[in-house]
């Protein structure tokens, strides 16, 4: 098969390119699932961006960047943030409904925002966001989509891109997709983690092709752990948004007493990385809990429509009740390393939201920022699409079949399970040397292990936890190299913030099979 543009995955990234690029030529949009289910899908905050007269740009740079812990580019950031009005006329033109207030949009606060810039739609934007931009593929006659298509490695030809090997999970066959420019917009990586507010899908999987491609990764120690999910047995770790918190929720413990002050001076409103850690070390002692209860049933009921709804599955009812929670992980702040059009260290490559690194977000990310962030460079990468054109059409003689095989997914699901609970013990919200050591002989029996399973074939669930193997690998390698302290990133055993030696990034490289870690 041959296209202009090769689009892995159907998040709101991958569809704003396709329909900015479909202006120009084919688009082919391959995604493993459905296409609404991304973690766009599961967004419940909103959208920051500079929308009123009393903000400014200027203010949404620096929130940004006293979030990112002095990691983040500043010219990455002031795009970020310059570029927010025209990514929100973007989602509008796409008939993307925000809740309006009588001045005009609604805005709410999140956490590290010195002012209330959060656009949102009820309590699930991103299921909003989606579901327009899915309406508007679906319309375009230049865009086709392929669903339940897993992409299974990268095409190369003299280091760069021409393609991608995709599997067609139902029928059983992988096919060669040859496109001038083959973009990831594959999402993120939670799943990797026994406790996640990420779908099944969020294995990584775009890092990890990009890696063996020989892409360069950035920044993947910085996994962001969202403090408030949903914490009751028999219940998923539901995310409960930073929005409630914006709206006046405040944390309290088992005895009923609010903590937070004690700990940041901006209480409930803190940056992520401490309100996780905060509610991890309460929860040693005892129950943590959210508490909105005196915002009134009404207002509840019509801010939070879909948590409310999804609470009271699990017997919970938050217009009288106590919501439990803990931390889970929520998103990756590293990824593959791109400029501001999405652009690799491969030719012909591109990748957009979550997947990608592009600086923005440095050692934790501002909320809200995500969405803004996938339209932002999605659209000034479609911007370039013409000049992809002009890329030729790669070929390649055929090759051996790929041999499929009932893999005893009994094993693998073990193997699965067994790493996600190991990353979360030994590299999660508080890491230590010892700890992450266990963790990386971990990942080399599981690698070898995989590779025995692998000669009699491949399945889908095989790919998959071979990529959530080596995105953990990536996690727990350079958590293990940064001796230190900062943002989502936390040493016990180096509890501080080095300044002097660790104001720079890790990024890890893959040749012939040997991963190299580099620092600048």
């Amino acid at each position: 098969m041959k296209t202009d543009f090769l689009v892995v995955g159907s998040g709101i990234a991958g569809l704003n390119f396709a329909l900015k690029a479909a202006k120009y030529g084919k688009v082919t949009i391959v995604t493993k699932k459905e296409i609404m289910e991304s973690n766009t899908n599961l967004a419940q905050g909103g959208i920051a961006a500079v929308t009123r007269k009393d903000d400014s740009v200027q203010l949404h740079i620096e929130d940004t960047l006293n979030v990112g812990s002095g990691l983040s580019n500043k010219r990455m950031v002031k795009i970020l943030a310059e570029q927010g009005p025209e990514a929100i006329r973007n989602l509008l033109s796409f008939g993307v409904a925000f809740d309006k207030a009588k001045n005009g949009l609604h805005l709410t606060t999140e956490g590290g925002h010195s002012m209330a810039r959060v656009l949102h739609s009820g309590d699930s934007t991103g299921k909003e966001i989606e579901h327009a931009m899915t309406e508007s593929v679906r319309e375009n006659p230049g865009i086709e989509v392929f669903e339940d298509c897993f992409a299974i490695n990268l095409i190369l030809v003299n280091k760069g891109c021409i393609g991608a090997k995709i599997l067609d999970i139902k029928k059983r066959k992988v096919h060669d997709v040859f496109a001038r420019t083959t973009i990831l917009a594959t999402g993120g990586i939670g799943y990797i983690y026994q406790n996640t507010t990420n779908p099944e899908i969020a294995t990584g999987d775009g890092i990890a092709i990009a890696l063996r491609a020989g892409a360069r990764i950035e920044d993947m120690e910085f996994v962001q752990f969202h403090p408030t999910t949903l914490n009751k047995a028999g219940a998923p770790h539901f995310l409960i948004s930073e929005a409630l918190r914006g709206e006046g929720a405040i944390l309290v413990n088992d005895m009923g007493t609010r903590f937070m002050l004690e700990y940041d001076k901006m209480g409930e409103l803190a940056p992520r990385d401490i309100i996780a850690r905060t509610i991890f070390n309460e929860l040693k002692h005892g129950s943590v809990y959210l508490d909105i209860r005196h915002k009134g049933r009404s207002f509840i009921l019509e801010r939070f429509p879909m948590i409310h709804k999804e609470c009271l599955k699990y017997d919970l009812d938050i217009t009288k009740e106590l919501i439990p929670v803990s931390p889970a992980a929520h998103y990756i702040c590293g990824g593959i390393k791109t400029n501001e059009y999405g652009e690799t260290s491969i030719s012909n490559l591109l990748a957009f939201g979550e997947c990608a690194c592009t600086g923005v977000h440095g050692a934790n990310r501002l909320a809200s920022n995500s969405l803004l962030e996938s339209v932002v460079f999605s659209s000034l990468g479609a911007q370039k699409a013409e000049q992809y054109l002009k890329n030729k059409l790669g070929t390649l003689q055929k090759q051996k079949e790929t041999v499929f095989f009932d893999i005893e997914p009994q094993e693998l699901n073990y193997l699965k399970t067994e790493l996600r609970k190991a990353l979360w013990d030994y590299v999660g919200i508080i890491r230590k040397e010892k700890q992450m050591g266990l963790m990386l002989n971990k990942l080399e029996r599981l690698k070898a292990r995989l590779a025995v399973i692998g000669k009699n074939g491949i399945n889908t669930r095989f790919l998959e936890l071979k990529n959530m193997v080596t995105v953990a690998y990536l996690v727990t390698k350079a958590a293990y190299t940064r001796t230190e302290s900062r943002g989502t990133h936390y040493r016990q055993d180096y509890p501080t913030t080095d300044n002097k030696n660790w104001l720079k990034h890790i990024y890890l490289e893959q040749t012939n099979d040997a991963l190299h870690t580099h620092c600048c």
